[in-house]
């Protein structure tokens, strides 16, 4: 009789156990499920909100992987591993398009030697075939301007209305004669005379250093045409038909020339007067 007791009890104690253990089992399930949303989740929110390393992962086209190749020996150090830039080193390229690559790059500016205010033009480092790979990388990248293809940009362009507009939009940082000047903080406008056409075109895009950035919206890709139309035949290519051009630094010189010279011959002219009298 007890030994039968005993049976019922550990029967019925086994039983009321049942709906616990499968209540735990529950709550595990419910947990694993719960920690696997927040995860994927998380996983969205990171690809969102992180556009290089979404880039990264898209297709490349050949010119593309050629310069990321490139860019992983020569720029990551300054730029980033996704071009994302490196607080006390380098900006983020991520949306400067590829006419600030080849604007930097084809001038030799970068890879720059040391941190200093400006940039200033050197040897480059890169062929032109590298500093378009370097370009079309970081425009598949993030997107921006792009130059136009073609080495004549100037073709077709109105060397009148080009001279207007270099007089009210570019004299004031690279002076009249395109010799460039001086500017605030150690920074300074640079001359124009070696620069080409795919050049100024891309600085006038995007804006390198204290230059204001002029897109298609401010000045219209015919109205560049006729800048640089104006830049490369009247400032480049002149041969000063007026004679000495005193530096080309406007009329300042010409002004200081003139005093000079004439203070001189006045002093001279009072001198062999006062000589003969």
């Amino acid at each position: 009789m007890t030994y039968d007791n005993d049976r019922r009890r550990g029967l019925l104690a086994r039983l009321r156990g049942r709906p616990a253990s499968r209540s735990r089992g529950r709550r595990r399930l419910g947990a694993a499920v719960r920690l696997l949303a927040a995860l994927m989740l998380a996983g969205g929110a990171y690809t969102v909100f992180a556009p290089g390393v979404q880039a990264q992962d898209t297709a490349l086209s050949g010119a593309a992987a050629e310069g990321k190749a490139l860019f992983d020996v020569s720029c990551v150090t300054c730029h980033g591993r996704n071009a994302q830039g490196v607080e006390g080193r380098g900006p983020s390229l991520i949306g400067v398009g590829a006419a600030s690559v080849e604007f930097q790059v084809g001038t030799g500016r970068m890879p720059m030697v040391r941190q200093e205010a400006q940039a200033p033009r050197k040897p480059e480092v890169f062929t032109d075939d590298e500093t378009r790979q370097l370009g079309r990388y970081i425009q598949e990248l993030g997107g921006g301007p792009e130059v136009p293809s073609g080495e004549d940009l100037s073709e077709g362009g109105n060397l009148a209305a080009g001279g207007e507009l270099y007089r009210i939009n570019c004299s004031q940082c690279h002076a009249f004669g395109g010799g460039g000047g001086a500017l605030s903080s150690g920074k300074f406008a640079p001359s124009l005379k070696p620069a080409t056409d795919r050049q100024i075109y891309a600085a006038m895009l995007s804006g390198p250093q204290n230059m204001p950035v002029f897109g298609d919206n401010q000045i219209t890709p015919e109205q560049k045409a006729d800048i640089i139309a104006y830049i490369q035949e009247n400032l480049n290519h002149n041969q000063d038909p007026g004679g000495f051009n005193l530096g080309r630094y406007g009329p300042s010189t010409e002004g200081l020339a003139i005093f000079l010279v004439g203070i001189v011959a006045l002093v001279f002219t009072t001198l062999w007067i006062a000589g003969k009298s």
